[in-house]
């Protein structure tokens, strides 16, 4: 099968890039961040504090998260529940940084990540894809903006869901959950050395589509 990672910072924008790659190359999309974001979902439901990592690794005894392909999109269930909308608020992207430092949890996802990657050929986007779940992918991408983009990126999706989300606290969101990201001792974002830089500040998605479909399709031709 074959294997390519995009890795990189909160809103980067690795979803719709790996949604766009997956599509024009007719492979399957898999968003590992959803996952995340599903236990994190879990543990906000039931009040616990996200930064415990006892609690959190204790809770994934009743958490069931399941990724299905419905109309040819990603779709995420948390204990049989559709939650694919509600997992994109403010606070489970924060949860979901906190609960990705926590081994447990990794150990729990980690399994089902790989058993997609081993089945499909498959375009996948996370924080440690490159350097942890698939350290063999064909093709490793690593996807910067600067915060200020991201945050208004991310501001622009969430007004259209939701009325009274402010741009400051989304940077500031973005902000913390960078340095949350990069210093966790747990698989902490980190760019694989063999990865391939690409910088969409600035950049439309359809921009950052060509470039980086022509990085994969070089490597790919090179690899055959």
């Amino acid at each position: 099968m074959v294997n390519i990672a995009i890795d990189g910072p909160s809103g980067a924008g690795k979803s719709t890039l790996a949604k766009n790659v997956a599509k024009a190359l007719g492979y399957i999309y898999v968003d590992t961040g959803a996952l995340y974001r599903a236990v994190g979902l879990s543990a906000l439901r039931k009040e616990l504090d996200t930064k415990n990592h006892a609690d959190v690794a204790a809770n994934l005894d009743g958490v069931a998260v399941e990724i299905k392909y419905i109309g040819g999109e990603q779709r995420v269930f948390l204990n049989g529940n559709d939650v694919t909308g509600e997992i994109r608020r403010p606070e489970a992207s924060m949860a979901a940084s906190d609960v990705s430092a926590v081994p447990e949890v990794r150990k729990f996802l980690f399994n089902i990540q790989k058993n997609i990657a081993n089945e499909n050929n498959c375009v996948m986007d996370g924080r440690d894809i490159g350097t942890v779940v698939l350290p063999g992918a064909d093709v490793k991408i690593f996807l910067s903006t600067s915060a200020e983009e991201r945050a208004k990126r991310r501001h622009e999706e969430l007004l259209a869901k939701v009325s009274d989300v402010k741009y400051d606290d989304v940077l500031e969101d973005i902000k913390k959950r960078d340095n949350n990201d990069s210093t966790r001792a747990a698989a902490p974002l980190k760019r694989a050395d063999d990865a391939i830089d690409f910088d969409n500040t600035g950049l439309e998605a359809h921009e950052t589509l060509a470039g980086v479909l022509d990085i994969i399709n070089g490597k790919l031709r090179v690899e055959s």
